[in-house]
């Protein structure tokens, strides 16, 4: 039986920081964390001032891990950085009111990943659309604007607080080649975020404008469900290129994805194609596809409105593991039938110059 993220974790918070007391996980250490077939890699990050005193904490958590049943390998790199500023709090507060849409310094494109419904799989498509576009050599960045329930941190294997050099700026983390920012990674796990819109659009702004994004070709926004605030302030505050619409087949995931497209029609914002979620399953033992959700409601939607069916996504568990394991289906599978809409997409993005 293959390792878990989730067993992985929990035997790396039995390894206690000789100094502070905290479990090396509770304290930050553990980033880049990726799990992949039983092969378990991670950086322990430290102040180098205290590399020799940690390095038993390293040992241990390397034999631990070993110990486990369903390991391949393990490695542990232990990486020194100077004890940075802690980020800013993502807090309500006025931002400066740009006059009109704006470009993110760096940034080449800015395109939406948007659903009218929740529960559709926009976020599962958000992370594998983004490792498909890393394999195809382009500088992705993943910002995780869905406040109330961010996902991408576990999607992509990533855990810890961002650093801040200097208080304002913040470090987004990275893995699988994409560039990840994310309120899931400025709260603990377990903690709600209670917000009004005025606190989420203050929120998003940050995040646009304080992480150091660095050069990127392109920018995909994982959008919450709806069309409320969020959606509206980075339509009206960013210069967003345009949006990939996600939908399941039924029709009352259509009802409200054609209520997504009106809003991005309303904002002046292009829709640069759809993708049918959860399209067929088939049967892993006999082999028969079922439509379980019906089946080309998104094409025929498509059609209506002129612009391109990206993908026919199937529903599949091997999607799911990989997404919970913190390697999208891209990564741990990139040959496979289940990965091969998701890279098509990249490719067909790239080629039109969206991405």
């Amino acid at each position: 039986m293959s390792i878990t993220r989730d067993k992985v974790l929990e035997t790396l918070k039995t390894v206690s920081d000789p100094i502070g007391g905290q479990d090396i996980v509770a304290a930050g250490m553990v980033r880049a964390l990726n799990v992949d077939d039983g092969n378990v890699r991670f950086v322990l990050e430290i102040d180098p001032a205290r590399a020799k005193a940690l390095e038993p904490a390293r040992v241990e958590a390397e034999e631990k891990l070993k110990a486990l049943d369903g390991i391949g390998s393990v490695s542990v790199v232990m990486t020194a950085h100077s004890k940075p500023a802690a980020p800013p709090e993502l807090k309500p507060g006025r931002q400066a009111e740009p006059q009109g849409p704006q470009k993110v310094p760096g940034v080449d494109r800015i395109v939406a990943i948007a659903s009218g419904k929740g529960g559709v799989g926009k976020s599962t498509v958000s992370a594998n659309l983004a490792c498909a576009l890393a394999a195809e050599g382009r500088r992705v960045g993943l910002l995780d604007a869905d406040v109330y329930g961010p996902s991408q941190p576990r999607m992509l294997g990533v855990s810890g607080r961002p650093a801040s050099p200097d208080g304002k700026t913040i470090l987004p983390m990275r893995n699988h080649g994409v560039t990840m920012m994310s309120i899931g990674l400025m709260t603990n796990d377990d903690q709600a975020v209670v917000w009004r819109g005025p606190m989420l659009m203050g929120a998003l702004q940050q995040m646009m404008n304080q992480v150091q994004w660095g050069a990127l070709d392109v920018l995909l926004v994982d959008l919450p469900p709806g069309t409320g605030d969020v959606q509206m302030t980075l339509t009206q505050k960013f210069a967003v290129d345009g949006a990939v619409i996600v939908s399941t087949p039924q029709d009352v995931a259509l009802i409200d994805a054609r209520k997504g497209i009106d809003m991005f029609n309303q904002m002046k914002t292009p829709i640069f194609g759809m993708i049918e979620n959860m399209s067929t399953h088939i049967c892993s033992a006999c082999g028969h596809e079922e439509h379980v959700f019906g089946h080309g409601g998104v094409a025929a939607e498509a059609e209506k409105l002129g612009v391109p069916l990206l993908a026919e996504i199937p529903l599949h568990l091997d999607i799911r593991l990989a997404a919970d394991g913190g390697a999208p289906i891209v990564v741990s599978k990139p040959d496979s039938a289940q990965a091969a809409g998701f890279r098509q997409v990249a490719r067909d993005l790239i080629k039109a110059g969206r991405a």
